[in-house]
């Protein structure tokens, strides 16, 4: 079976992709997990009948972390704060400066049609072929269903296209010793986290990372 890639860069001033284990002070990992990467590959094009997967990220520029600082008024403020409207400070290590090649392959998704003519339809177009001209059609218009974020929905993008000849992968290399992999369950999207358990799809070697499959 022909397989199907599609691939994009993305940079930013900011990033924060939150490690869970640091707790009220989040600190980001130095990539983006796994399920991250696929909300960005989403952002973009989202069919019924494919699933987009992420397969690799390059690092493209020194991994650089920043103390942030932000006033939350959110929902997670004690009780006497959300009375008197009072916000906090809400501290973070981010990344600053950030830029990264992302992959991914596009995979067969056994969806169930609502109806004759739905069917019709899709048996007869190659669903995977047509994610990806719609993806690359999408990506070199600036078209997205979802802004696209590097990780918190403040730190948006300075660029999102298609992988430049001129942008290289740094010498970085890293082992985590934990990894977020997904936040909900694929199937039942339920709040189910999953964490990388092998080495290799937790290590990044020559300024890449290849995700666990």
């Amino acid at each position: 079976m022909k397989p199907y890639s599609i691939s994009l860069e993305i940079s930013g001033a900011t990033a924060m992709w939150t490690r869970p284990d640091t707790g009220a002070t989040p600190v980001s990992y130095p990539v983006p997990p796994w399920s991250a990467a696929k909300g960005i590959f989403e952002s973009i094009v989202r069919l019924k009948n494919v699933i987009i997967n992420p397969t690799a990220v390059e690092i493209c520029s020194p991994i650089i972390y920043h103390d942030y600082t932000t006033n939350y008024g959110g929902p997670l403020r004690k009780g006497d704060q959300i009375t008197n409207n009072d916000s906090f400070q809400h501290k973070a290590t981010v990344l600053i400066n950030v830029c990264y090649k992302l992959y991914a392959t596009i995979e067969d998704f056994k969806y169930i049609p609502k109806s004759l003519s739905e069917a019709a339809t899709l048996n007869n177009i190659n669903s995977r072929h047509y994610c990806q001209e719609r993806f690359n059609r999408r990506l070199k218009r600036g078209q997205f269903y979802d802004t696209p974020c590097l990780g918190w929905r403040e730190f948006v993008p300075d660029y999102i296209g298609s992988c430049r000849d001129s942008t290289k992968k740094i010498d970085h290399n890293e082992k985590m010793t934990s990894f977020l992999y997904c936040v909900f369950d694929p199937e039942t999207g339920v709040c189910k986290p999953r964490y990388v358990q092998n080495l290799s799809g937790r290590e990044i070697v020559n300024g890449r990372l290849k995700y666990a499959e």
